[in-house]
Protein backbone atom coordinates (compact mmCIF):
# COMPACT_ATOMS: atom_id res chain seq x y z
CA UNK A 1 0.00 0.00 0.00
CA UNK A 2 2.92 2.26 0.47
CA UNK A 3 4.46 1.92 -3.09
CA UNK A 4 1.00 2.64 -3.93
CA UNK A 5 0.92 5.30 -2.50
CA UNK A 6 4.30 6.84 -4.08
CA UNK A 7 3.01 6.37 -7.51
CA UNK A 8 2.57 9.44 -10.07
CA UNK A 9 -0.41 10.66 -9.80
CA UNK A 10 -1.31 10.11 -13.62
CA UNK A 11 -1.09 6.44 -13.02
CA UNK A 12 -4.41 6.71 -10.43
CA UNK A 13 -7.10 6.39 -13.09
CA UNK A 14 -5.15 3.78 -14.83
CA UNK A 15 -5.02 1.43 -11.67
CA UNK A 16 -8.89 2.42 -10.76
CA UNK A 17 -9.42 1.06 -14.48
CA UNK A 18 -8.17 -1.89 -13.43
CA UNK A 19 -10.67 -2.57 -10.82
CA UNK A 20 -9.16 -2.02 -7.42
CA UNK A 21 -11.59 -1.09 -4.95
CA UNK A 22 -11.52 2.38 -3.61
CA UNK A 23 -12.83 2.61 0.35
CA UNK A 24 -16.08 3.33 1.54
CA UNK A 25 -15.00 6.58 2.27
CA UNK A 26 -14.10 7.60 -0.99
CA UNK A 27 -17.21 6.46 -2.84
CA UNK A 28 -18.84 8.56 -0.86
CA UNK A 29 -20.86 6.52 2.27
CA UNK A 30 -18.18 7.67 4.58
CA UNK A 31 -18.52 4.87 7.28
CA UNK A 32 -22.12 5.35 7.22
CA UNK A 33 -23.61 5.53 9.96
CA UNK A 34 -20.98 6.07 12.61
CA UNK A 35 -23.91 7.67 14.85
CA UNK A 36 -27.46 7.32 15.54
CA UNK A 37 -30.24 7.85 12.71
CA UNK A 38 -33.29 9.60 13.19
CA UNK A 39 -36.26 8.32 11.38
CA UNK A 40 -39.02 11.41 10.93
CA UNK A 41 -42.52 9.66 10.88
CA UNK A 42 -45.63 12.01 10.29
CA UNK A 43 -47.72 11.09 13.34
CA UNK A 44 -48.04 9.96 16.76
CA UNK A 45 -47.52 6.94 18.39
CA UNK A 46 -49.53 4.22 17.86
CA UNK A 47 -50.43 4.44 14.21
CA UNK A 48 -49.41 2.69 11.15
CA UNK A 49 -46.99 5.27 10.10
CA UNK A 50 -45.22 4.96 13.45
CA UNK A 51 -46.00 1.08 13.80
CA UNK A 52 -43.37 0.71 10.43
CA UNK A 53 -41.18 3.06 11.29
CA UNK A 54 -39.93 1.37 14.60
CA UNK A 55 -40.17 -2.00 12.43
CA UNK A 56 -37.64 -0.06 10.03
CA UNK A 57 -35.64 1.74 12.68
CA UNK A 58 -35.13 -2.34 14.82
CA UNK A 59 -34.11 -3.91 11.58
CA UNK A 60 -31.71 -1.14 10.73
CA UNK A 61 -30.33 -1.22 14.03
CA UNK A 62 -29.13 -4.73 14.01
CA UNK A 63 -27.89 -4.36 10.27
CA UNK A 64 -26.17 -0.87 10.51
CA UNK A 65 -24.73 -1.74 14.49
CA UNK A 66 -26.11 1.73 15.34
CA UNK A 67 -29.03 2.75 17.10
CA UNK A 68 -31.96 4.33 14.84
CA UNK A 69 -34.66 6.48 16.66
CA UNK A 70 -38.10 7.13 15.84
CA UNK A 71 -39.09 10.84 15.84
CA UNK A 72 -42.60 11.60 15.81
CA UNK A 73 -44.00 14.17 14.63
CA UNK A 74 -47.39 14.34 14.21
CA UNK A 75 -49.24 17.08 13.14
CA UNK A 76 -49.99 19.30 10.48
CA UNK A 77 -51.07 16.75 8.28
CA UNK A 78 -47.48 15.46 8.26
CA UNK A 79 -46.38 19.18 6.81
CA UNK A 80 -44.01 19.70 9.95
CA UNK A 81 -42.38 16.33 9.58
CA UNK A 82 -42.22 16.85 5.78
CA UNK A 83 -40.54 20.31 6.34
CA UNK A 84 -37.79 18.95 9.52
CA UNK A 85 -37.01 16.59 7.10
CA UNK A 86 -36.43 19.01 3.64
CA UNK A 87 -34.38 21.15 5.99
CA UNK A 88 -31.94 18.31 7.12
CA UNK A 89 -28.29 17.55 5.77
CA UNK A 90 -28.45 14.80 2.79
CA UNK A 91 -26.09 12.93 4.94
CA UNK A 92 -28.70 9.77 5.80
CA UNK A 93 -28.78 10.27 9.79
CA UNK A 94 -31.93 11.72 8.79
CA UNK A 95 -34.59 9.87 7.14
CA UNK A 96 -38.50 9.89 6.66
CA UNK A 97 -41.33 7.85 6.53
CA UNK A 98 -43.69 9.63 3.95
CA UNK A 99 -47.06 8.04 2.75
CA UNK A 100 -49.97 9.06 0.69
CA UNK A 101 -50.97 12.11 2.98
CA UNK A 102 -47.64 13.50 1.61
CA UNK A 103 -48.20 13.71 -2.28
CA UNK A 104 -52.02 14.20 -1.19
CA UNK A 105 -50.81 17.47 0.32
CA UNK A 106 -49.98 18.90 -2.87
CA UNK A 107 -53.56 19.45 -4.01
CA UNK A 108 -55.12 20.41 -0.51
CA UNK A 109 -52.53 22.92 0.24
CA UNK A 110 -52.08 25.45 -2.35
CA UNK A 111 -48.69 26.77 -0.45
CA UNK A 112 -47.12 23.93 0.70
CA UNK A 113 -43.14 25.32 2.29
CA UNK A 114 -41.79 22.28 0.04
CA UNK A 115 -42.43 20.29 -3.32
CA UNK A 116 -43.64 16.83 -2.02
CA UNK A 117 -40.99 14.66 -4.26
CA UNK A 118 -38.32 17.57 -5.94
CA UNK A 119 -37.34 18.55 -2.04
CA UNK A 120 -36.80 14.77 -1.00
CA UNK A 121 -34.05 12.26 -2.21
CA UNK A 122 -37.00 9.12 -2.07
CA UNK A 123 -35.56 5.71 -1.49
CA UNK A 124 -37.94 2.89 -1.60
CA UNK A 125 -41.95 2.27 -1.41
CA UNK A 126 -42.56 -0.33 1.80
CA UNK A 127 -46.21 -1.12 1.30
CA UNK A 128 -49.11 -0.58 -0.21
CA UNK A 129 -53.26 -1.12 -0.09
CA UNK A 130 -56.52 -0.04 -0.64
CA UNK A 131 -59.27 1.13 1.31
CA UNK A 132 -62.26 -0.36 2.00
CA UNK A 133 -65.63 0.42 1.16
CA UNK A 134 -67.81 -0.22 4.17
CA UNK A 135 -71.55 0.16 5.19
CA UNK A 136 -73.71 0.20 7.85
CA UNK A 137 -75.43 -3.74 8.09
CA UNK A 138 -78.77 -2.44 7.64
CA UNK A 139 -77.45 -0.09 4.26
CA UNK A 140 -79.62 -2.13 1.40
CA UNK A 141 -76.30 -2.89 -0.54
CA UNK A 142 -75.33 -6.41 0.03
CA UNK A 143 -72.45 -6.53 -2.45
CA UNK A 144 -70.44 -3.75 -4.43
CA UNK A 145 -72.99 -4.31 -7.37
CA UNK A 146 -75.59 -3.78 -5.51
CA UNK A 147 -74.15 -0.44 -3.81
CA UNK A 148 -73.38 0.96 -7.36
CA UNK A 149 -76.88 0.56 -8.23
CA UNK A 150 -78.21 1.98 -4.93
CA UNK A 151 -75.74 5.33 -6.10
CA UNK A 152 -77.96 5.12 -9.47
CA UNK A 153 -81.05 4.76 -8.10
CA UNK A 154 -81.47 6.67 -4.76
CA UNK A 155 -83.29 9.64 -4.56
CA UNK A 156 -82.55 10.26 -1.23
CA UNK A 157 -79.17 12.94 -0.25
CA UNK A 158 -76.09 10.37 -0.58
CA UNK A 159 -73.40 11.20 2.19
CA UNK A 160 -70.13 9.78 3.19
CA UNK A 161 -67.59 10.15 5.96
CA UNK A 162 -63.80 10.42 6.42
CA UNK A 163 -61.01 10.43 8.67
CA UNK A 164 -61.26 13.51 7.73
CA UNK A 165 -60.66 16.67 5.12
CA UNK A 166 -58.15 15.67 2.80
CA UNK A 167 -57.65 12.28 3.70
CA UNK A 168 -57.46 9.47 1.89
CA UNK A 169 -61.12 8.38 2.41
CA UNK A 170 -62.14 11.78 1.60
CA UNK A 171 -60.54 11.54 -1.92
CA UNK A 172 -61.78 8.41 -2.37
CA UNK A 173 -65.45 9.65 -2.07
CA UNK A 174 -64.58 12.82 -4.61
CA UNK A 175 -63.25 10.25 -6.77
CA UNK A 176 -66.55 7.73 -6.72
CA UNK A 177 -68.65 10.89 -7.59
CA UNK A 178 -66.51 12.03 -10.04
CA UNK A 179 -66.40 8.72 -12.17
CA UNK A 180 -70.23 8.32 -11.32
CA UNK A 181 -71.56 11.46 -11.48
CA UNK A 182 -73.29 11.08 -7.96
CA UNK A 183 -73.21 13.71 -5.42
CA UNK A 184 -71.94 12.27 -2.33
CA UNK A 185 -71.85 15.10 0.07
CA UNK A 186 -68.84 14.47 2.27
CA UNK A 187 -68.64 14.68 6.31
CA UNK A 188 -65.35 14.65 7.90
CA UNK A 189 -64.40 13.50 11.40
CA UNK A 190 -61.38 13.77 13.29
CA UNK A 191 -60.11 10.40 12.40
CA UNK A 192 -60.64 6.69 11.93
CA UNK A 193 -62.16 6.00 15.07
CA UNK A 194 -64.98 8.80 15.53
CA UNK A 195 -65.62 8.11 11.43
CA UNK A 196 -66.29 4.18 12.40
CA UNK A 197 -68.33 4.84 15.56
CA UNK A 198 -70.73 7.81 13.32
CA UNK A 199 -71.28 5.15 10.56
CA UNK A 200 -72.01 2.37 13.10
CA UNK A 201 -74.43 4.68 14.47
CA UNK A 202 -76.04 5.27 11.57
CA UNK A 203 -75.28 9.01 10.77
CA UNK A 204 -73.73 8.67 7.32
CA UNK A 205 -74.32 6.12 4.01
CA UNK A 206 -70.66 4.70 3.54
CA UNK A 207 -67.02 5.41 3.92
CA UNK A 208 -63.80 4.42 2.15
CA UNK A 209 -61.91 3.33 5.56
CA UNK A 210 -58.04 2.46 6.43
CA UNK A 211 -58.33 -1.27 6.04
CA UNK A 212 -56.88 -2.35 9.54
CA UNK A 213 -59.39 -0.46 11.30
CA UNK A 214 -62.37 -1.23 8.83
CA UNK A 215 -61.72 -5.22 9.17
CA UNK A 216 -61.87 -4.55 13.03
CA UNK A 217 -65.41 -3.71 12.61
CA UNK A 218 -66.42 -5.91 9.50
CA UNK A 219 -65.15 -9.15 11.73
CA UNK A 220 -67.15 -7.84 14.90
CA UNK A 221 -70.29 -7.64 12.62
CA UNK A 222 -70.37 -3.80 12.69
CA UNK A 223 -69.50 -2.58 9.59
CA UNK A 224 -70.52 -4.44 5.66
CA UNK A 225 -67.51 -4.79 3.87
CA UNK A 226 -67.91 -4.19 0.28
CA UNK A 227 -64.79 -3.70 -1.81
CA UNK A 228 -61.80 -2.75 -1.83
CA UNK A 229 -60.34 0.07 -3.42
CA UNK A 230 -56.57 -1.49 -4.81
CA UNK A 231 -56.09 -2.78 -7.94
CA UNK A 232 -57.19 -6.08 -7.70
CA UNK A 233 -58.42 -8.53 -4.32
CA UNK A 234 -55.90 -8.83 -1.55
CA UNK A 235 -54.91 -12.18 -0.17
CA UNK A 236 -55.94 -10.97 3.51
CA UNK A 237 -59.36 -10.74 2.05
CA UNK A 238 -59.96 -12.81 -0.83
CA UNK A 239 -64.09 -13.09 -1.06
CA UNK A 240 -64.13 -9.28 -1.05
CA UNK A 241 -64.42 -7.89 -4.62
CA UNK A 242 -62.18 -5.08 -6.20
CA UNK A 243 -64.04 -1.69 -6.93
CA UNK A 244 -62.76 -1.71 -10.00
CA UNK A 245 -64.39 -5.70 -10.75
CA UNK A 246 -67.52 -2.90 -11.03
CA UNK A 247 -65.97 0.49 -11.89
CA UNK A 248 -63.01 -0.11 -13.94
CA UNK A 249 -59.88 2.30 -13.44
CA UNK A 250 -61.01 2.76 -9.82
CA UNK A 251 -58.10 2.59 -7.91
CA UNK A 252 -57.05 4.17 -4.24
CA UNK A 253 -53.72 3.18 -3.31
CA UNK A 254 -53.01 4.19 0.11
CA UNK A 255 -48.86 3.60 0.95
CA UNK A 256 -45.91 4.20 2.69
CA UNK A 257 -42.00 4.37 2.07
CA UNK A 258 -38.52 5.59 3.36
CA UNK A 259 -37.35 8.97 1.86
CA UNK A 260 -34.50 11.69 2.83
CA UNK A 261 -33.49 15.25 2.47
CA UNK A 262 -32.77 15.82 -1.42
CA UNK A 263 -29.36 15.56 -2.80
CA UNK A 264 -28.63 12.64 -0.62
CA UNK A 265 -25.30 11.15 -2.61
CA UNK A 266 -25.67 8.13 -4.94
CA UNK A 267 -23.15 5.94 -3.14
CA UNK A 268 -25.02 6.85 0.57
CA UNK A 269 -28.77 6.60 -1.36
CA UNK A 270 -27.56 2.84 -2.41
CA UNK A 271 -26.30 1.59 0.25
CA UNK A 272 -29.79 2.77 2.27
CA UNK A 273 -31.94 1.40 -0.30
CA UNK A 274 -30.27 -1.96 -0.24
CA UNK A 275 -30.56 -2.17 3.19
CA UNK A 276 -34.23 -1.07 3.33
CA UNK A 277 -35.08 -3.21 0.53
CA UNK A 278 -33.69 -6.44 2.03
CA UNK A 279 -36.22 -6.04 4.87
CA UNK A 280 -39.04 -5.18 3.22
CA UNK A 281 -38.46 -8.22 0.81
CA UNK A 282 -38.23 -10.44 3.62
CA UNK A 283 -40.99 -13.08 4.69
CA UNK A 284 -41.24 -11.37 8.14
CA UNK A 285 -42.24 -8.46 6.77
CA UNK A 286 -44.13 -10.20 4.04
CA UNK A 287 -46.42 -11.20 6.54
CA UNK A 288 -46.78 -7.82 8.47
CA UNK A 289 -47.84 -6.12 5.64
CA UNK A 290 -50.70 -9.12 4.90
CA UNK A 291 -51.67 -8.77 8.39
CA UNK A 292 -52.34 -5.21 7.94
CA UNK A 293 -54.35 -5.83 4.55
CA UNK A 294 -51.29 -4.46 2.49
CA UNK A 295 -48.76 -5.82 0.23
CA UNK A 296 -44.79 -5.38 0.64
CA UNK A 297 -43.16 -3.26 -2.35
CA UNK A 298 -40.40 -2.33 -3.18
CA UNK A 299 -39.07 -0.03 -6.23
CA UNK A 300 -35.84 1.74 -7.39
CA UNK A 301 -35.34 5.37 -6.17
CA UNK A 302 -36.34 6.28 -9.43
CA UNK A 303 -39.44 4.17 -10.04
CA UNK A 304 -40.58 5.68 -6.06
CA UNK A 305 -39.74 9.24 -7.70
CA UNK A 306 -42.06 8.22 -10.54
CA UNK A 307 -44.54 7.05 -8.53
CA UNK A 308 -44.94 9.96 -6.06
CA UNK A 309 -44.85 12.19 -9.03
CA UNK A 310 -48.26 10.20 -10.41
CA UNK A 311 -49.45 10.25 -7.25
CA UNK A 312 -49.32 13.74 -6.53
CA UNK A 313 -50.64 14.71 -10.30
CA UNK A 314 -53.32 12.08 -10.32
CA UNK A 315 -55.30 13.84 -6.80
CA UNK A 316 -54.48 17.61 -7.92
CA UNK A 317 -56.39 15.96 -10.72
CA UNK A 318 -59.61 14.60 -8.88
CA UNK A 319 -59.17 18.05 -6.58
CA UNK A 320 -59.44 20.37 -9.40
CA UNK A 321 -62.30 18.35 -11.17
CA UNK A 322 -64.66 17.84 -8.15
CA UNK A 323 -64.23 21.06 -7.01
CA UNK A 324 -63.98 19.44 -3.42
CA UNK A 325 -63.44 22.08 -0.34
CA UNK A 326 -60.73 21.70 2.01
CA UNK A 327 -61.09 24.72 4.15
Amino acid sequence: MEKLCRLPLALLPAIAALGFALPAAAQGTDGFPNRPVRIITPAAPGGTTDFLARLLATQLTKVWNQQVIVDNRGSASGINAGEITKDSAPDGYTLFIPYHQHTINAAIFPKLPYHPVNDFTPISQMTAGGLLLVVNPSHPAKTVKDFVQWTKSTREPMNFGSAGIGSGGHLAGELYNLMMGTKGQHIPYRGTGPAAIALIQGEYHYNFMGLTGAFAQVRAGKLRGLAVTSAKRISAAPDIPAMSEVLPGFEVVGWYGVAGPAKMPKPLLAKIHADVAAYVKSPEFAKVAENNGSEAVTHSPEEFRKFMLADMNKWADVVKRSGAKFQ
